[in-house]
Order: C-alpha cells, then sequence, then structure tokens
C-alpha cells in the first residue's frame, strides 16, 4: 500500500514539475489521461471550412477565376455594344449567366475574409472551457479573495481636492470666488449637484432662504446648453385644461399654465359655446419667420445700390439659394430693404418648418451677408438684428405684414347660446366690441392691441407648451371684430393675429413637461410627412382659443360679472397675516 502511494505522489509532482517547466501541452494530456475513462481528448474544433464541398484553397481557385472570367466577359459585351449601339439592358443567355457568376463569386469572396473570424467566433469559446476544465485538475484551489471598494472619485477645482459629500467646501469656494459657479456642471459632471451646489452658495452669499423654490424632481441636464444658466431649482405654475375647442371639425383639450384665476374657466366657457354653436374655422395666411440686418455704407448712395442689388429679380434666385443650402427645411420667402441714411436693413422672411426658426433663420442671413460683403466690399455688417425685424416689440411692421405665422379664426355663435351660456345679448357685445377693443384701443394709440385680452391666453399656452413667452409681446397682436349674423339674431366673432410665433421643436418644447402638453394637442415634434404642418396646427389653436376667451371675457364685461367673479375665484382665501 506505501508503495502504491508512494507511486501516485511521483507522478504527480512530476505533472506539476512539467507545468512548471512551461511543458502546458504535455501538462494537460498527462491529467487528462488521469481522468476516469482514461484516453486522450480528442479535438473535435468545429470548423466554418467544414461546409465547403471542395478543401477550402481549391475553392479559393476557383471562385476567383470564375470572378475575373465573368468580368472581364461582361466588359469585353458592353464594350461592343457601346461600339454598335446596342442598348446596354438588352441581356442575351451568355451574359447573365455571366452576371449570375459574377454576383455569386464576389459574394464568395467577400465572405471568405470573414472565415477566420466567423471561425474563431465559433470555437474559440469553446477551445478556452476545455483549457478551463484542464487546468481546473492541476491547479490547487483558488484562495478567496476579499473585495476592495473603490474610493470614491476625486474632484479637482483649481487644486482643492474634494470628495462626494463636501459640497458646503464647494459652496464656500463659489462664494469666496475660488470656484466658478458657472463651470460647476462641466467639473462636477452631476447637473443636479451643481444646482444644489449653487443654491447653496447662493443661500451662503445672501444669507436668504430658498427652501420654497424646489430642487429636487427636475432633469437639469436637459437644460443644460439651451434653455437655462446657473439654475438653482424650478418654478412651479399650475396647468389647467379648457375644451373641449372644436376647430376645423377636431376637438382640442387646450393645456394653459397661469396663476391668474378665471382665466381657464373663462376661456373654458367661451369653448362651450363655441363647440354648442358648432364649432369654429381657421385660415392660415402667411407662415414666415423674419431676421433683419442692419449694415453701413460710407454714402446713401452705396446703401441705395445695395437696395437695387437685392430688389433684382435677376439676383433674388441666387440669394435664396445661398440662403436655403443652410437648412433642410429653411426656405427664404422674401426680402424687404429700408434705407434709414447710410445705414440699410433687410428683412428676411423664411419658411423654417416646425420649428419656431430664429436661429434658423440667422444662420441664413448670416450666410448671404458673407455672400454681399464679396460683392459689396465697402459694407460694414453693424449687426445681424437690427430690429426692423422685429423681435420681442410691438411694431407696425408686425402688425402689417405679419411675422410667424398669420392666422384669422371666427366662429357664428346663435343667439340661444349668448343668452343662455354668455350670460348675455347680442347687440350688447356689439356694442362693447366697438366702444372697448375698437375705439378705446385706438384712443390709447394702441398697437395691435384692439382685443380684450388675447395675450392672456396667450402667455398661458406658451408657457405650457414651450415657447418663447417674451414673444408674447407680437404674438398678441390681434384685432377682434364682432358683428351681426343671420338677420341681427347671431353673433359672428373674428380674431385676426398675424405674428403668432410658435414651434413644436427646439428650445423648451423638448422638456418633459412641456412636450407632455404639446402631446396633449397632437402636435408634439416635427411632421414628417408634411414639414411646418404641426407648428401651423399649433398657431390656429392659439387663435382658437383666444377666439374662445375674447367672447367669454367679452360677455362677462356686457353682463357685468366681471368684478363678481374675480372676486370669487381670484383672490386668495389664506391669513396673510399668518403666511408672513
Amino acid at each position: 500500500m506505501d508503495d502504491m502511494v508512494l507511486r501516485k505522489t511521483r507522478k504527480f509532482s512530476g505533472e506539476m514539475d512539467c507545468c512548471s517547466n512551461n511543458k502546458m501541452d504535455d501538462c494537460i494530456e498527462g491529467s487528462a489521461s488521469a481522468k476516469p475513462g482514461g484516453g486522450k481528448k480528442k479535438n473535435s474544433k468545429t470548423l466554418a471550412s467544414d461546409a465547403l464541398p471542395l478543401p477550402v484553397g481549391l475553392t479559393n481557385k476557383v471562385f476567383f477565376i470564375l470572378f475575373f472570367t465573368a468580368s472581364y466577359f461582361l466588359m469585353r459585351r458592353w464594350r461592343e455594344k457601346i461600339r454598335t449601339s446596342t442598348p446596354l439592358h438588352v441581356l442575351s443567355l451568355g451574359e447573365l449567366v455571366a452576371i449570375v457568376a459574377q454576383l455569386a463569386s464576389f459574394i464568395y469572396l467577400l465572405g471568405f475574409f470573414g472565415i477566420d473570424y466567423v471561425q474563431n467566433f465559433i470555437t474559440g469559446g469553446n477551445d478556452d472551457d476545455d483549457v478551463r476544465e484542464e487546468l481546473k485538475l492541476i491547479s490547487p484551489a483558488p484562495k478567496e479573495e476579499v473585495a476592495i471598494k473603490p474610493s470614491p472619485p476625486q474632484v479637482q477645482l483649481k487644486g482643492i481636492s474634494l470628495g462626494d459629500n463636501e459640497d458646503d467646501d464647494i459652496a464656500t469656494a463659489v462664494c469666496n470666488g475660488t470656484v466658478a459657479s458657472y463651470s460647476l456642471e462641466a467639473t462636477l459632471g452631476d447637473c443636479t449637484r451643481s444646482a444644489r451646489v449653487r443654491r447653496k452658495a447662493l443661500e451662503m452669499m445672501t444669507g436668504r432662504s430658498l427652501d420654497g423654490l424646489p430642487l429636487e424632481g427636475f432633469d437639469y441636464g436637459s437644460i443644460l446648453g439651451q434653455c437655462c444658466e446657473l439654475p438653482v431649482g424650478y418654478v412651479q405654475i399650475p396647468v389647467g385644461v379648457a375644451g373641449p375647442l372644436v376647430l376645423d371639425g377636431l376637438e382640442y383639450m387646450v393645456p394653459m399654465s397661469t396663476t391668474e384665476g378665471c382665466l381657464v374657466a373663462s376661456t373654458n366657457r367661451g369653448c362651450k359655446a363655441i363647440h354648442m354653436s358648432g364649432g369654429a374655422t381657421s385660415v392660415l395666411l402667411r407662415d414666415g419667420m423674419t431676421r433683419a440686418p442692419v449694415v453701413r455704407f460710407s454714402t446713401a448712395k452705396r446703401a441705395a445700390d445695395l437696395k437695387y442689388y437685392i430688389e433684382d429679380p435677376n439676383n433674388s434666385e441666387n440669394l435664396s439659394v445661398i440662403f436655403n443650402r443652410t437648412s433642410r427645411f429653411a426656405r427664404l420667402q422674401g426680402l424687404q430693404c429700408g434705407i434709414a441714411g447710410r445705414n440699410l436693413y433687410i428683412r428676411f422672411s423664411c419658411f423654417t418648418g416646425d420649428a419656431m426658426g430664429m436661429n434658423m433663420v440667422s444662420k441664413g442671413v448670416q450666410n448671404v451677408l458673407d455672400f454681399l460683403q464679396n460683392e459689396f466690399p465697402d459694407m460694414d455688417v453693424i449687426s445681424v438684428s437690427g430690429n426692423f425685424c422685429a423681435d420681442k416689440k410691438p411694431a407696425a411692421v408686425n402688425w402689417i405684414e405679419g411675422r410667424g405665422k398669420s392666422v384669422v379664426c371666427e366662429a357664428v355663435i346663435t343667439e340661444a347660446v349668448v343668452r343662455k351660456v354668455l350670460k348675455t345679448d347680442v347687440p350688447a357685445l356689439l356694442e362693447l366690441n366697438m366702444l372697448k377693443n375698437l375705439t378705446g384701443s385706438a384712443l390709447a394709440g394702441a398697437m395691435g392691441g384692439f382685443n380684450a385680452h388675447a395675450s392672456n391666453i396667450v402667455s398661458a399656452i406658451f408657457i405650457a407648451t414651450g415657447q418663447d413667452p417674451a414673444q408674447n409681446v407680437e404674438s398678441s397682436h390681434c384685432i377682434t371684430m364682432m358683428e351681426a349674423s343671420n338677420g341681427g339674431k347671431d353673433l359672428h366673432i373674428s380674431v385676426t393675429m398675424p405674428c403668432i410665433e410658435v414651434g413644436t421643436i427646439g428650445g423648451g418644447t423638448q422638456l418633459a413637461s412641456q412636450a407632455a402638453c404639446l402631446n396633449l394637442l397632437g402636435v408634439k415634434g416635427a411632421n414628417v410627412q408634411s414639414p411646418g404642418a404641426n407648428s401651423q396646427r399649433l398657431a390656429r389653436i392659439v387663435a382658437g382659443a383666444v377666439l374662445a376667451g375674447e367672447l367669454s371675457l367679452m360677455s362677462a364685461l356686457a353682463a357685468g360679472q366681471l368684478v363678481k367673479s374675480h372676486m370669487k375665484y381670484n383672490r386668495s382665501s389664506k391669513d396673510i397675516k399668518a403666511i408672513t
């Protein structure tokens, strides 16, 4: 028995020695022979070439010869056809066979160069598993390893090493100017943490609390570099819905974000009156965003020369091509020039698809200015925007020429609905509209403000759907008309809005809350089939909601209900002394 144990021990020691002497193959063979069942393990690799009827080398030669022979034959045949003016698409049987042979050989040769990869993919995993299995027989049991947790990442801020939990130290560094507040996102790599640190620094600097301003629950990464800089939180504005608004045969539930009581309820009542009267219809008159750069010359004559050059029909097509190449959707519609001394203002009007389009137009304008600079070297570009656009300002040029989407929306409200829902009568509404919206606005020198409260509805929808709230200035240009209809019994009401500036892509429209409101209206994102259709539909909905809001407010004023309703719904019932 002792001799048998000794022989086994020597055999095992010999196997370990062969492994230590780098004779791995011999070692594995020796171990395999000691397996139960005995015998050396057979190598049963599966090769990709096993599927071929001929050896790989011979098959490769056949297809190489076939490919080049077929190619040579086809080139000779097509050369003869070109000489004899024979159509190339008329094929003989031999040419068809040659084409098939060429394609087959090409496919094989293309796949041949991947055989090694495929073979390794098929057999590599099996070979590795075999080696691991054999090594288990000759390797001692591995010792249990203790997992070492990596230390938290360190943030480097101008030589200051800070851990993840030291936000107070970072905020202190922001307060004393060691760290720039605007660089927190790039340095920390966490937008939410950056907002939290910036918020702490703000509270340290001002000595005032921001407890009422929410911080958590917002995706700060979605606004980075596009919607808001230096965030410290977000403001909550409630969203209500008015509707259904029946417009052009479709029903819409209109989202409105506001803190003004009665606004949503009043618009909702107007929607009800329109619905009960058969709905409203809208017409899109124009769709073109504008941008007007200002350029200067040494003399007024040179400025006039450029004006004549731009207005020349022979040059307009070339300028359109230069403008349009900056975007797949931008299409230059027209140019309007105005001169003030030696300064020339060029108002570009452009279709911008489903985007509101200010950036798109600006890119095209810059392209045209670069071209004109070559034609007029003495031209001095003062600014890409010269306020002849005009953006975010009440202006007669927008009121007359339009900017963005120009929409007219109308409805006929029956006498029964006027009395039952709106609690007034048609003659009272006609008189009030003339004295308030028309005469009163004219007396005030209003610019596009011949309405009751169009900006209320426009602002609420703009905030809910991610539009630029500042463009409410020109987007609220509106004239409200009321006339008797059907022999004086019914009311015809319309709103004409020449510059509704909206988009369904870009800017704030991509934020989650605003995108949800656009989705509610069925106009989220770009319209692939008809570019621009979604933003145009949104402009129509804005006009339709304004129509409902005008109808309801004017009825409340005519019936003397405005003060009563605001006292009931637009006043806080909280104890102000307890709050302060």
